[in-house]
C-alpha cells in the first residue's frame, strides 16, 4: 500500500495531525519510535493551554496559539479529554514589572486575546487565590487560559484518528527515507512504508529526519525542565501562576493539575543528550525556590514525585512549519511551548499545506468526530457502582488504592484503539500509580493484567518498550540456576 500521507512522530502534535486528517478520504498513517505515543515531550509537559499574549509579535505561534486557545472547547466537546479554563495570572512583586504587564496586555488585547485584565488591587488579587504571596502588587489576568492533561489529550486524539481509520504503528523508527517518482520510501527497523506525502513531526529527532530527505536548515537543541509534583489536595490553587517571564523561558511556575494535584517548575536546562531526563538536587531546589516567590507555603513534604521533560528548541526559537522544497515533505518541527495550546491551529495549517500539494481533502460520509468519554469509577454514584458490578465484577476489583481505579478501567486502556501495552501505557491512559505510592501497591498487578490480557509472559511486560523490563524469571528457577552453577564449580 502506498499511503497519502504517512505521520513521523507520535507527541500530541503528530497525533492531533492524524486525528484532524482523518475526516478526510485519504490513506494515512502515523509511526512512532517508542513503544507508544505520547512517550517523550508530550509525556511531560505542563498542561497548560496559553492564552496567547506571551510570544513576540515577529514569532508564528503566538497567532497559532491564540488560534489554539479557542479551538479547544470544540474539540474538548468532540474527544472527552479533562480541560479546565481556569485563568492564569502573571505576578508582579515589583512596581517596575506592572509597566510590562500593562504591555502585554495592550498587546494581547490588539491581537484578539480576551478578557485580558491588569489587577493592581491585592484584596481583590488575594481573594481570587488566597495562596499567592503577600509580596504582589499587580497580576495580569488571563481567563482563557486552562489546564489540560496533554497525554490524555494525544491518546484522545490517536482513539479518535484510529476510529476514523488512521493506521498507527509504534515501535518503528524510522532509518531512513529515499525517493523515486514522487513517491517516498520510509525504512523503519522492522518495516518498510510507501508514501506520497510526509509530514514530520518527530519531535526531538525532526532535524534528524530532514536531513534524510536533504533538508539541513535548522537544529534541535533539547531543554530539559525539572518538576515536583505534590500530593492530591495538598495544596489547592484557583489560578495558574507564572512569575515575571525571562528571555529564556515563561519561569518557574506552580500550577494546579486536571487531577486535583500540584506542581512546581519546569527550570530551563540547555543540554546535548536527548534522553537525559534526569533530576538534579540543584535543579530541584532551584524550582522550588522559584516556586516560593509565587507560593510561599508550598507543602514540600507533600512532594509524591519528582520528574524532567525535554523541550525540542529549533535553532530558530520558533516553530517550524514549512511546507518545503521537497516536494511533499513538510516539517512540523521545533514545536516547544506553546506547542500544546496550537496544536490543533497546527493541524489547520497541514490542511493547508496539503491541499496546495493538490491532495483531494473530501470529507468521509462516515467521519465521526466523537470520542466517547472514558468510564470513571469516581465519576459514578454508589448506586450506578453497584450497577455496574453486577454486569462486570471487574469494577468491583479494584487494583490502585490510592486513585480508586479498578481493573475494568485498565481493560478499557489497553483494550481501546491505539491501547496500553506497557505499564506506563496503563498508567498514563488511567492513573494506576499517580497516587501517593506511585505504584508501589498497583504495579505487580498491573504486570499480571498485561500478561494476561496481551498474552505475554511476566518477563515480557516492560515498564516503556525494550530494555525496561521488569522481571527477568521466577525466584524458584534462578535459585535452581545458581545452585546448578555452584555444584558445577
Amino acid at each position: 500500500m502506498i499511503f497519502d500521507v504517512l505521520i513521523i512522530g507520535g507527541g500530541v502534535i503528530g497525533c492531533c495531525i492524524a486525528r484532524t486528517l482523518s475526516k478526510y478520504d485519504l490513506n494515512i498513517a502515523l509511526v512512532e519510535k517508542e513503544a507508544d505515543i505520547a512517550s517523550v515531550t508530550t509525556k511531560a509537559n505542563s498542561g497548560v493551554i496559553h492564552a496567547g499574549y506571551a510570544a513576540s509579535r515577529e514569532y508564528i505561534r503566538r497567532n497559532l496559539c491564540i488560534r489554539g486557545n479557542k479551538l479547544y472547547t470544540q474539540a474538548c466537546e468532540e474527544l472527552n479529554f479533562p480541560f479546565i479554563r481556569i485563568g492564569s495570572f502573571v505576578v508582579a512583586v515589583e512596581d517596575k514589572q506592572i509597566k510590562y504587564l500593562e504591555e502585554e496586555r495592550k498587546r494581547g488585547i490588539e491581537d484578539g486575546v480576551p478578557g485580558l485584565e491588569l489587577i493592581l488591587d491585592k484584596e481583590k488579587i488575594k481573594y481570587m487565590e488566597p495562596n499567592i504571596t503577600d509580596d504582589v502588587i499587580g497580576v495580569l489576568h488571563a481567563p482563557t487560559a486552562g489546564i489540560a492533561s496533554p497525554y490524555e489529550l494525544a491518546f484522545a486524539l490517536a482513539e479518535n484518528a484510529a476510529t476514523n481509520g488512521v493506521s498507527f504503528f509504534r515501535n518503528e523508527k524510522v532509518k531512513r527515507i529515499a525517493r523515486q517518482n514522487y513517491t517516498f520510501r520510509i525504512k523503519t527497523n522492522s518495516k518498510e512504508f510507501k508514501a506520497n506525502n510526509i509530514i514530520n513531526a518527530a519531535g526531538l529527532y525532526a532535524a534528524k529526519i530532514s536531513k534524510m530527505v536533504g533538508l539541513d536548515y535548522f537544529d534541535i537543541m533539547p531543554r530539559k525542565g525539572e518538576y515536583i509534583l505534590f500530593d492530591r489536595n495538598a495544596l489547592h490553587l484557583n489560578k495558574i501562576l507564572f512569575p515575571i517571564p525571562t528571555k529564556v523561558s515563561k519561569g518557574i511556575l506552580v500550577c494546579p493539575t486536571i487531577h486535583g494535584n500540584t506542581f512546581v517548575g519546569p527550570n530551563a536546562q540547555n543540554i546535548t543528550d536527548k534522553k537525559d531526563i534526569s533530576t538534579t538536587e540543584a535543579g530541584l531546589k532551584e524550582i522550588l525556590d522559584g516556586g516560593r516567590l509565587l507560593v510561599p507555603n508550598l507543602p514540600t513534604r507533600a512532594s509524591i514525585r519528582n520528574f524532567a521533560g525535554l523541550r525540542a528548541v529549533p535553532s530558530t526559537y520558533d516553530f517550524i512549519i514549512d511546507n518545503t522544497d521537497v516536494y511533499g515533505f513538510i516539517n512540523v518541527a521545533g514545536i516547544l511551548s506553546p506547542g500544546l495550546t496550537s496544536c490543533f491551529a497546527i493541524a489547520e495549517k497541514i490542511e493547508e499545506f496539503l491541499e496546495l500539494l493538490g491532495l483531494q481533502l473530501k470529507i468521509k460520509e462516515n467521519y465521526n468526530p466523537i470520542r466517547p468519554k472514558p468510564e470513571r469509577f469516581k465519576d459514578f454514584s454508589k448506586e450506578e457502582i453497584d450497577e455496574k458490578i453486577k454486569q462486570d465484577p471487574s469494577w468491583g476489583k479494584i487494583i490502585c488504592r490510592c486513585e480508586t481505579i479498578p481493573e475494568k478501567e485498565i481493560l478499557d486502556a489497553i483494550h481501546a484503539p491505539v491501547g496500553a501495552t506497557t505499564v506506563d501505557g496503563v498508567k498514563f491512559r488511567c492513573r494506576p500509580g499517580m497516587g501517593r505510592c506511585q505504584g508501589g501497591f498497583c504495579r505487580p498487578r498491573v504486570i499480571e493484567i498485561l500478561s494476561r490480557e496481551l498474552y505475554l509472559p511476566f518477563e515480557e511486560v516492560t515498564k516503556r518498550g525494550e530494555y525496561t523490563n521488569f522481571l527477568v524469571g521466577k525466584t524458584k528457577d534462578l535459585l535452581i540456576d545458581k545452585s546448578e552453577r555452584g555444584v558445577e564449580e
